[in-house]
């Protein structure tokens, strides 16, 4: 497998977000909007309290259908009862995930940090652990948890691209893209993920989304995947990325050039181009 260098990362790595992790059924969501003064309305409860007759695992088979459906104070209300009958690790986490879908930070904050003190080795709650402190700016906090969930459980793609996103933002470039490296071996879709589930956090100017693309592309071409290459390279072009005649000079692109998909691409300049 051919190595991604690491200078055409760096966009992507600014660009991409952190990932959620569960024990669950449900997949992991992209990570919140990162702006923490926003709160999140008050949220009506639909249904009505638990029944004192359910067990734990009704109680929290109940909790994850209503996060599903975005009944978030429902969830939490399922969620806790099923906590006073039968701790555990998962449960905490589960809490956490659906405090921090209400933006309440600090709250989910200490659902994670119970789950990790009733299992000091439950990746996904020091995963989560760690995108806490990212949204609250602590990177080298986010650092030191994505670092112990890797630990654990270094097939995650979702924790090797957080902890490269962590180590960007404390500019340490060269561990980042060994990250994102990674996070692409174990799982080549892990970005097409974060841009499509769940709640998403801003990627920022669209120059910086252009570039993003445009790495992203840079990145799948060298990997051989002409199909994943033209799609990011055509969303690229849509966002006006300025240095497009790049790819006529980086040896990435030296096969996709010859695709006949990639020379309608070049001549038609979608709408977006000038």
């Amino acid at each position: 497998m051919s190595r991604v260098p690491f200078a055409t990362l760096l966009i992507a790595l600014l660009a991409s977000l952190p990932l959620l992790a569960q024990k669950s059924t449900v997949k992991p969501m992209d990570h919140m909007v990162t702006d923490t003064a926003i709160q999140a309305p008050e949220q009506l409860r639909r249904v009505p309290p638990p029944a004192s007759d359910l067990n734990p695992a009704e109680l929290e088979s109940k909790g994850d259908l209503f996060r599903a459906e975005k009944n978030y104070a429902d969830a939490l209300d399922y969620y806790r009862a099923a906590i006073a009958k039968h701790e555990t690790a998962a449960l905490q986490n589960k809490t956490g995930i659906t405090q921090l879908q209400m933006l309440r930070y600090d709250d989910a904050k200490k659902s994670f940090e119970r789950s990790i003190k009733l299992d000091g080795k439950y990746a996904d709650a020091l995963n989560n652990l760690g995108v806490i402190y990212y949204v609250k700016k602590d990177y080298r906090r986010a650092v030191k948890n994505y670092n112990k969930a890797i630990k654990v459980r270094d097939d995650s793609a979702s924790y090797h691209s957080n902890l490269g996103t962590a180590l960007f933002a404390r500019e340490e470039f060269a561990k980042a893209a060994h990250e994102y490296t990674l996070a692409m071996e174990i799982d080549p879709e892990v970005f097409d993920h974060q841009s499509a589930n769940g709640i998403s956090a801003k990627l920022g100017s669209p120059q910086n989304r252009a570039k993003y693309n445009y790495v992203i592309a840079k990145t799948f071409a060298s990997r051989g995947d002409t199909d994943r290459c033209l799609l990011y390279l055509r969303k690229a072009l849509e966002d006006g990325f300025t240095a497009i005649n790049d790819v006529y000079k980086e040896a990435e692109f030296s096969s996709v050039r010859k695709d006949p998909r990639f020379v309608a691409l070049m001549e038609s300049k979608p709408l977006g181009i000038n």
